[in-house]
């Protein structure tokens, strides 16, 4: 059987969001001959590691999880400033962290050019092949040892058309820096969408239910990236205090909407643009940060202060104070097709018809390329959550008394799920209409 989810399930969570991503590459003006019969599903023999797979230590490198972590935040920015170009969009929730995975397991079959591309979108130039693959098997090693109250589950699937003459090297670097389950079945069965779907509902604990539609006649490959996270609040919200609030969307129109608050001690920041609140998990190893830019610079005006640079600056000045806090419930849902975003950051080669080279996932001389690249997420915020564990009466020393806040989100605000130990952004989103789910 392929993966299934990593560790319990808590029955009181108050943040609960899941993300998958699909990587489709297809074989140009190739149509597989002859492949029939009943679906099958075989796990290919574990090969030998390649060249990459033991030139480094096995143990966690801090420094070079750290070069990783800067370079998948600095991605995830790029990523969301771009797609917030496109008109349109309402709610928006990304996973980068599950989005550089499988572009990263892309990346170990690709070459010259075409890896150079990939290098720099991900922002990995600095690093080689196998200094990625270390610090990606290790940070999300890392992640998953977060404490009883916060589960994040990460898991990597590689299914391979069953005629595909598959590269072991890569299936190697795959399995051994990723822990890819692998299947070969048959691309033109009915019974193939059905099954890769139900591995991305397993490992998302069914908040999706489905990645893909459909395979064209050339793919012979799927990658597939799917990450889970459930926290339960370390200080939760009372139902009891939930009131219909007005919450003005980004069109300018006003709707009542289930208001969640509360009142105590949380890490705050404010400056000219944005006031934000963290909202810590469990015993505070992972936090939801919230931005609410303020009322006469909007979302748009954020966005132009939105980088890597400023994130790390912003996170170095956040300091407890007493905040009367007022949350929207909300879920949504999210999907988009990243092929344009991509080629916009500068992976456009990997999409080319006859011009991408894949050459190191294959022994065929036959011309790879990505045809689609898909992402789904889901989000859902509520009231639920676990009482303060006495972590929580933090309060800010050498002062006479402590600072008081009030911040009401109720008009289009930024949203990111980080862990707080790594500094890895696992989500990050806008959301400007909290009712259109």
């Amino acid at each position: 059987m392929l993966k299934q989810p990593i560790g319990k399930y808590y029955a009181i969570m108050a943040k609960i969001s899941a993300s998958s991503i699909a990587l489709f590459l297809s074989l140009e003006f190739f149509c597989w001959p002859g492949l029939s019969g009943g679906l099958s599903q075989r796990r290919l023999e574990n090969s030998p590691a390649g060249g990459d797979a033991n030139i480094l230590a096995q143990n966690y490198d801090l420094e070079m999880m750290n070069r990783l972590r800067n370079a998948n935040n600095h991605f995830g920015f790029n990523l969301f400033l771009e797609i917030v170009k496109s008109p349109g969009e309402s709610n928006i929730f990304i996973s980068p962290s599950s989005i550089a995975i499988a572009l990263s397991m892309a990346y170990n079959g690709a070459r010259g050019e075409t890896q150079e591309a990939i290098a720099r979108t991900l922002n990995f130039s600095d690093m080689s092949l196998a200094e990625v693959n270390e610090a990606n098997r290790a940070l999300q090693g890392f992640l998953e040892t977060l404490n009883q109250e916060v589960q994040l589950s990460t898991a990597n699937s590689l299914w391979l058309a069953e005629n595909f003459d598959v590269n072991p090297d890569f299936i190697a670097n795959n399995q051994q820096f990723y822990g890819a389950e692998i299947g070969q079945i048959n691309f033109e069965n009915d019974g193939a969408v059905p099954l890769i779907n139900n591995w991305v509902r397993e490992n998302t604990n069914g908040k999706i239910e489905s990645i893909i539609n459909g395979l064209s006649p050339n793919s012979v490959m799927v990658l597939l990236n799917a990450i889970y996270f459930k926290g339960s609040w370390e200080q939760k919200f009372d139902e009891l205090e939930t009131k219909e609030q007005p919450f003005t969307s980004a069109d300018g129109t006003a709707k009542n909407l289930p208001m969640m608050f509360l009142s105590s001690s949380f890490p705050y920041f404010e400056n000219e643009f944005v006031r934000a609140v963290a909202l810590p998990y469990g015993e505070g190893r992972a936090s939801m940060y919230v931005f609410l830019p303020k009322a006469e610079v909007g979302l748009a005006g954020f966005y132009q202060q939105l980088n890597h640079e400023n994130w790390q600056n912003w996170m170095l000045q956040f300091d407890y104070g007493e905040v009367e806090l007022g949350l929207p419930r909300f879920k949504a849902e999210y999907e988009l097709k990243l092929n344009d975003v991509l080629k916009k950051l500068g992976m456009e080669i990997a999409f080319e018809r006859g011009v991408a080279d894949f050459s190191r996932m294959s022994n065929t001389s036959q011309k790879l390329f990505i045809s689609e690249v898909k992402h789904k997420t889901f989000v859902e915020v509520n009231e639920e959550g676990t009482e303060a564990a006495g972590s929580t009466g933090v309060t800010v020393t050498l002062r006479s008394a402590p600072r008081r806040f009030k911040m009401t989100v109720d008009r289009p605000f930024f949203i990111a799920i980080t862990d707080n130990e790594t500094g890895c952004i696992l989500f990050m989103g806008a959301i400007t209409n909290p009712s259109s789910n």
